[in-house]
């Protein structure tokens, strides 16, 4: 009880204004908390392959020396996101990020392809890690070139990726180190089939943004990279983040908030908890902005156990750990960035030839190669803003029609978070089944 009468007095003073009054408050309840498990140290894997398209384990080991967060990345993580109230009834289902009065500023609409009207065009959206199922790309087979793509990728790969996929087994296609390629490689083939159904939604395509792993479909598609070489990417990432997961034991979870409840704040009261504990420079942080009131927090396993065990008084409705290796897009993955950087700078980029939008803070890339590579590089240690993202790519003035949304991949998980964020861009949306 005496916990919980803390917890609460901690977060009014937040809601007040009184933030050093809550900090006070909640350095002296992190130290009555109970214990969690002892830290376990596990050593380093790293799959071998060919020179060019393997991860280096030294260079994730290396990398964990290298991160330092600067003050500008700590004020942008500390965005929550969260949507404006409606203020007219016909805008109970789109929670845009300005209030209805802001005039959108004329860059930062999707431009419509001429002569084209705005219904006619289409945004398409890649899922990440997660999202993988044994049995995708079965209902893929048929069309033209996904058989040729899975070739390809398991030439790379140096493994049957298309058997992994149709058949399993499903903890070898859950690893990070075969997911990643298996969810992007599977939501390519799943533009094969749109493009043979539905060819004018490729065409007519305004704006395109894949979730954290996703974001390499969506370059591929929008011509950024090439498909061999956005293979190569995904495999050296997926095991340098491997890698980088199994320095420190950590995780990562959904949480669904009441209003009054900051996720932020809550990050620091683990973090607080267990620095009491005596864990130096503990991690947990929002990893990914999915919706208001929802968010992904990530770190060490110790900080997930405080807020699974105070989930009530820290203001959390519901949780769901999540069936990852890591603490993905948290300072915990920054070994794995020298990895992936070197395999950046090998790689040619083009200028995407539709606006494709960054995970790190939501906006298009357009003509920029360079600045491709930097934000997938911070992309690892950075919260996914998909949230704003979504924001940026539906921005429109009042009565102006949304375009038809497809999701390409396995799963629809992002039609669903579409739902929440944007219902009048969902009423238009449509998954690809794969």
């Amino acid at each position: 009880m005496a916990l919980r009468s803390s917890l609460r007095s901690a977060f009014a003073n937040v809601v007040a204004g009184k933030p050093s009054t809550a900090l006070c408050t909640a350095s002296s309840l992190v130290a009555r908390c109970r214990p969690t498990r002892a830290l376990n140290t596990s050593t380093v894997h790293c799959e071998k392959g060919d020179k060019e398209g393997s991860c280096d384990t030294s260079d994730v080991i290396a990398g964990k020396k290298l991160y330092k967060e600067s003050v500008p990345e700590m004020f942008r993580r500390s965005a929550s996101f969260d949507s404006n109230s409606p203020k007219r009834v016909d805008d109970i289902w789109c929670t845009p990020t300005y209030p209805v009065e802001f005039k959108v500023p004329e860059e930062e609409k999707e431009p419509a392809p001429a002569g084209i009207d705005p219904k006619d065009t289409s945004v398409i959206l890649f899922p990440g890690q997660g999202a993988q199922f044994v049995g995708m790309g079965e209902k893929l087979l048929e069309y033209p070139n996904v058989r040729e793509m899975y070739e390809r990728a398991s030439e790379i790969l140096k493994y049957d990726l298309r058997t992994l996929c149709v058949e399993g087994p499903r903890f070898e296609l859950s690893q990070t180190v075969h997911c990643q390629a298996a969810v992007m490689v599977t939501s390519l083939a799943a533009v094969e089939k749109l493009k043979a159904l539905q060819p004018w939604a490729i065409e007519n395509c305004v704006a395109t943004a894949g979730f954290s792993v996703g974001e390499y479909a969506a370059l591929v598609f929008s011509r950024a990279i090439s498909f061999e070489d956005a293979v190569r990417l995904v495999k050296i990432r997926g095991e340098a983040m491997q890698a980088a997961s199994e320095l420190e034991p950590s995780g990562m979870m959904t949480v669904f908030l009441l209003t009054t409840a900051k996720a932020n704040y809550i990050c620091h009261l683990a973090r607080e908890w267990c620095v009491r504990k005596g864990k130096e420079t503990p991690v947990c942080s929002v990893a990914n902005y999915l919706f208001a009131n929802c968010k992904v927090i990530a770190g060490h396993d110790e900080a997930l156990e405080f807020i699974e065990a105070n989930a009530r008084d820290l203001g959390i409705k519901k949780y769901k750990k999540l069936p990852v290796s890591g603490a993905f897009h948290t300072s915990l993955m920054a070994p794995a960035q020298k990895a992936l950087a070197k395999a950046l700078r090998a790689v040619h980029i083009d200028p995407p030839r539709i606006a494709t939008h960054s995970n790190v803070d939501g906006e298009a890339y357009w003509d920029k190669p360079d600045e491709i590579r930097r934000r997938l590089e911070q992309q690892l240690v950075h919260p996914v803003k998909w949230e704003q993202l979504l924001h940026n790519i539906y921005a429109r003035e009042v009565g102006v029609a949304y375009p038809r949304t497809f999701e390409c991949g396995p799963g629809n998980s992002l039609r669903a978070i579409l739902k929440v964020v944007n219902g009048k861009a969902w009423n238009v949306s449509e998954g690809v089944d794969v």
